[in-house]
């Protein structure tokens, strides 16, 4: 009786172990892995916040769908709104950093709030993705080790783009900027100089101007008196609808070739009938014949966003396209990393082999050394056309 007692006494705490162990296990399998996402979801460039998180959205549907990460772990988005302001911006991903221990934190539209949060994300080491905002630091920030990737433009290389563009296009030879007085402009300031002076070339003026200006006439003034033939514009939405009205008020029809923020909200309505006028760099178009994953999205998008009937209605375009192959990117580095914990995750990203993506097809798409996935040959040029983003043709 006794070993008979023994024996049941071992079997009964072998089968309380195996019961705790996958009671465990499943609990682990149901905690979610949550990706944080900061980024303007009111006023001018609400549209754009909209835009990443749909992108995000449907890409993390499609890996939930696959059976998630880590043994089943579902992706989970948090969100915060930080209004365009580098101050709000850094209380949101304090947030969302300490409170809700995010294993992927997501930039967004303003490069002067992810310059603000980069910092932090690099202190508390955890991943920082960029979908939207450009400015070079961001990624080219000088911290060792980085934790700032990014799948979107980058300004030096963009600018090097839009000089391009304005030579092939408008047989510019004279070109003038017109920039907005933050942080974004004087990256691309340093990048356009930079681009011009690889072609022995100057500017024939910079202009700079504040983001809540209502009136750009005196500046562009200038620049029309300095003969330029071709106007470089950098500013959101906003601030750039304000340059087309002013143009408007002068007179002046100039080309306008623009960094992509005018794709960021309203600029047609706020920038009125010239604002077709205004070409403008993008990495993505859901025009044209798409490849299987770009059909895939796009079907996705319909299915799950009642507004979206076609590619006309997926604007901006490059927030959905950069956010949704961000998301994909990063879910292979945690994967890679086998864990959510910052420093392996990072690494992770340095792992990611090949991936078919809807912007391109990556390959290697980061190092150490490099931590922005796109390329200067991954760009489109883009107006609007009846309030349609629509490829320049």
């Amino acid at each position: 009786m006794p070993l008979l007692r023994r024996s049941l006494l071992s079997l009964a705490a072998t089968s309380l172990t195996a019961l705790a162990a996958l009671s465990s296990s499943q609990a682990f399998a149901q905690e979610t892995i949550k990706i944080g996402l900061v980024t303007a979801l009111s006023g001018q460039s609400a549209r754009a916040g909209e835009a990443i998180t749909r992108g995000m959205a449907v890409a993390i549907d499609e890996i939930n769908a696959k059976g998630g990460l880590l043994g089943g772990r579902k992706l989970e988005l948090v969100r915060r709104d930080d209004e365009g302001n580098p101050a709000k911006g850094v209380v949101a991903a304090r947030e969302l950093i300490y409170k809700e221990k995010v294993a992927v934190l997501f930039g967004g539209l303003d490069t002067p709030v992810s310059m603000a949060i980069v910092p932090i994300a690099n202190q508390e080491k955890v991943p920082f993705m960029g979908p939207w905002a450009a400015g070079t630091p961001i990624t080219k920030n000088g911290a060792n080790p980085n934790f700032a990737f990014r799948v979107s433009a980058v300004d030096e290389i963009v600018n090097k783009a839009m000089l391009q563009y304005a030579q092939k296009t408008f047989q510019s030879a004279k070109p003038a900027m017109i920039l907005v007085d933050n942080p974004w402009g004087e990256s691309n300031e340093k990048g356009l100089v930079a681009a011009l002076a690889a072609k022995n070339m100057k500017a024939a003026g910079i202009e700079k101007f504040d983001g809540n200006a209502v009136d750009v006439v005196p500046q562009l003034a200038k620049l029309k008196a300095a003969g330029a033939d071709t106007l470089f514009l950098v500013g959101n939405v906003g601030p750039s609808a304000q340059v087309v009205k002013s143009l408007d008020r002068m007179g002046w029809k100039v080309p306008v070739v623009s960094h992509w923020g005018p794709a960021g909200g309203r600029f047609t309505e706020l920038a009125g009938p010239n604002a077709k006028s205004v070409h403008f760099v993008q990495t993505y178009s859901f025009f044209g014949k798409q490849t299987p994953v770009g059909e895939k999205v796009l079907a996705a998008l319909k299915a799950k966003y009642p507004d979206i009937k076609g590619p006309d209605d997926v604007t901006p375009a490059v927030g959905v396209a950069n956010a949704y192959d961000a998301v994909q990117l990063s879910a292979l580095a945690i994967a890679q990393a086998g864990s959510t914990q910052g420093d392996a995750v990072r690494q992770g990203f340095y792992k990611i082999g090949r991936y078919e993506g809807l912007i391109k097809t990556y390959d290697k798409p980061f190092t150490a050394e490099v931590h922005d996935a796109v390329s200067e040959n991954d760009y489109v040029w883009a107006q609007f056309i009846d309030n349609k983003i629509l490829p320049v043709q």
